[in-house]
C-alpha cells in the first residue's frame, strides 16, 4: 500500500500532528503531506461518538475525495475528574475554533470549578489535578482496494495545575509525564513519537499494513 518513496496524506490541517508524522515516517523513505497541501477534500463532519469512529470518518472522506491512501489521526484527551471529558471534543472543548489556549484555559476553569483535588508526584511536580490519558486511533484507508487498517495507543499521566513547556500543541503543556519529569511540551519530539498516544498506535499501524 505504502512503502519508500511513496507520499501520504494524512488526513488533518493541524501541523503540529503534521510534523510528527513526518518526523515518524521519514525514517523509512515517506513523504508526509496534510490537507493544508490541497483543496480537493470538502470540510469533514465528525460525528463519531467515539475516536475510531471519528478517525474512519476523516479517512475515507478525504480518501474518497484524493482517490489514493490516506490515514486519519482522531485524538483527544480523557481527564478521569471530568469522567473522561473532554474525550471526542477535545480539538473543540472551549467551542468550534477554539484555540489551543482557549481549550486549555476552560479544561483548568472546569477542574478548579469541580474542586478536583490536589496531587504532587513524586519527581516534584507542580501541583497537579490527577489522572488523565491522551488517546489516539488511527485509520489507514485505501479506496482503490477497500483495505482499512487501524490502530489505538494510549498514554497515562497528570494534569498540571499550570502549563510547562513552549514545544508540542494542544494540551501537551498541561499533561505531566512522572517517568520523565517533564510535561509533554517539554520533549523533544522524538522523546515523544517513542512515549506519545500518537507514537504508539503508529508503530502498530506499521505492524499491519503491507509494503510496497
Amino acid at each position: 500500500m505504502i512503502g519508500p518513496g511513496s507520499v501520504l496524506v494524512v488526513a488533518t490541517r493541524n501541523r503540529g500532528k503534521t510534523k510528527e508524522f513526518r518526523e515518524a515516517f521519514a525514517s523509512i523513505g515517506i513523504e508526509v503531506r496534510d490537507l493544508n497541501e490541497t483543496e480537493a477534500v470538502p470540510s469533514i463532519e465528525e460525528t463519531g461518538e467515539t475516536f475510531h469512529e471519528n478517525a474512519l470518518i476523516k479517512a475515507k472522506t478525504a480518501g474518497e475525495a484524493l482517490g489514493f491512501p490516506v490515514l486519519a489521526d482522531d485524538s483527544g484527551l480523557c481527564v478521569d475528574a471530568l469522567g473522561g471529558a473532554p474525550g471526542v471534543y477535545s480539538a473543540r472543548y472551549a467551542g468550534e475554533g477554539a484555540s489551543d489556549r482557549d481549550n486549555n484555559a476552560k479544561l483548568l476553569r472546569e477542574l478548579s470549578a469541580i474542586g478536583a483535588e490536589g496531587h504532587r508526584d513524586s519527581a516534584g511536580a507542580s501541583e497537579t489535578f490527577g489522572p488523565a490519558r491522551f488517546v489516539s486511533s488511527l485509520v489507514l484507508y485505501d479506496p482503490k482496494s477497500g483495505a482499512c487498517f487501524s490502530a489505538e495507543g494510549k498514554v497515562e499521566g497528570l494534569i498540571l495545575k499550570e502549563p510547562r513547556g513552549s514545544d508540542g500543541f494542544g494540551y501537551d503543556p498541561l499533561f505531566w509525564l512522572p517517568e520523565f519529569g517533564k510535561s509533554m511540551a517539554e520533549l523533544t519530539v522524538e522523546e515523544k513519537n517513542a512515549v506519545s498516544h500518537r507514537g504508539r498506535a503508529l508503530r502498530e499501524l506499521r505492524r499491519q499494513i503491507p509494503s510496497n
